[in-house]
């Protein structure tokens, strides 16, 4: 891709003082910079609404064709989903390549789809992008193979000048493939239900350290690295759900799910794909929103994270912000507010401060009792000792008198043997 030498010019359309627009465009560089291209000019217009032909105003296609020809840029970006008539439009106007922020975020996701899963999801979303648009790419694809919003399998694979039902049947075979997949997730998270054990996800935007703070709360009870999650400070360096059992002191015990980061306009064809990596979040007992606190728009990242959440019909799940990154601000850490902890799961400041929350919410169903059981009845003193935190023991005349603290539930079953 870089032996192509690609550089871009990126456009983007404000409409109606949208709060985000700097930040959205500042953040269609980074997905650029992400698939190798070099950002050489930027054009941007207010409208009241987008123009259906081109997107922007023909004053501004002269603007976009005038920067490309001085700073020998190659390719469009544009800041939001293109329809196949735009392409064609504008591909004609300034004879080169013209891609939208789709197509950039999901050639990222092909680049870092590592497991078949990933994989399977980022070509179904690809090949359904890529459906209405069969003409419009047709055209420039020919005239320049390879660079961004090429490098897709479903692209190579398909040519791009396989008719509508050879896609169409590839999508279904994709999707059959998938769905058995999704079949296997969903047995292993029933059994995981089956045995009652408290399901924390972390969620939050692309790059904001969810990876990182997974690893720093394996590393408090293990020091065995081998279950680390990948992380890597770069935009979707996470695009497999990892799950991790983390055993605490006291026998207890929660699953940790690390997620895909989410992003502005993350495209929807990729929001279906991803619908059974983030089924697991849809079953949590409490959400971890890791937030890049350094960064200074983070409030509006917060925003659009918890409006992805809500599209994909994740709501009502108590949640608390670990607010990451804060030892690059002014921030004393480890600090503590309400649902809040702000921290740096880099350095390791404020991890324990976040699992004492983690721990609050989720363990919030425990009891202390005290039980006698008959000493004919040590199966239950054993599911005690498994399953519960036993403060202290002693034998007495009638059985075992026992004092722990354990589920709620679990009291109530041996309600029979509760002193008092």
């Amino acid at each position: 891709m870089t032996a192509l030498n690609e550089k871009a010019v990126i456009v983007g359309v404000e409409l109606q003082h949208q709060e985000d627009f700097e930040y959205s465009m500042e953040e269609l560089v980074n997905l650029a910079a992400a698939c190798d291209v070099v950002v050489v000019g930027k054009v941007t217009q207010k409208l009241n609404r987008i123009n259906p032909s081109h997107y922007i105003g023909t004053g501004k296609v002269e603007e976009v064709r005038v920067l490309l020809e001085e700073n020998e840029g190659n390719v469009v970006i544009f800041n939001d989903e293109l329809s196949p008539s735009q392409i064609r439009n504008l591909e004609a106007e300034l004879v080169c390549k013209v891609i939208d922020r789709t197509i950039l975020i999901l050639d990222i996701f092909a680049q870092r789809a590592k497991t078949r899963e990933a994989q399977l999801q980022v070509e179904i979303a690809h090949l359904q992008y890529m459906l209405p648009r069969l003409i419009g790419l047709g055209e420039s694809l020919g005239r320049q193979s390879g660079g961004v919003g090429t490098k897709n399998k479903g692209a190579g694979e398909t040519k791009l000048e396989l008719d509508r039902r050879r896609i169409e049947e590839k999508i279904t075979a994709l999707n059959k493939e998938l769905e058995a997949l999704v079949a296997q997730r969903r047995i292993q998270r029933k059994q995981r239900q089956k045995n009652e054990i408290p399901r924390v996800s972390l969620v939050g935007y692309t790059n904001a350290g969810k990876s990182t703070t997974m690893n720093a709360l394996l590393d408090l009870f293990s020091e065995s690295k081998e279950k680390h999650v990948f992380e890597k400070d770069m935009l979707f360096a996470t695009l497999e759900t990892s799950v991790r059992n983390i055993q605490l002191p006291g026998n207890k015990s929660f699953l940790l799910t690390d997620t895909v980061g989410f992003v502005n306009k993350l495209p929807h064809h990729l929001v279906k794909a991803f619908r059974s990596t983030l089924e697991e979040v849809a079953e949590s007992d409490l959400l971890i929103h890791v937030v890049d606190y350094s960064n200074p728009e983070y409030a509006q990242l917060i925003k659009t994270t918890e409006r992805t959440l809500r599209d994909i019909g994740v709501e009502d799940i108590p949640m608390v912000y670990a607010y990451n990154k804060a030892d690059l601000t002014e921030q004393s850490i480890p600090k503590t507010e309400e649902n809040r902890v702000y921290l740096s799961a880099k350095e390791n400041i404020g991890i324990d401060e976040l699992l004492t929350m983690v721990r609050q919410h989720i363990f919030q169903g425990y009891v202390e009792c005290e039980l006698l059981i008959p000493y004919d009845q040590g199966k239950v003193v054993a599911y005690f000792n498994e399953k519960a935190t036993i403060h202290s023991i002693s034998y007495e005349e009638n059985g075992t008198l026992i004092k722990v603290e354990c589920k709620q539930a679990d009291a109530k079953r041996y309600q029979q043997y509760v002193m008092g």
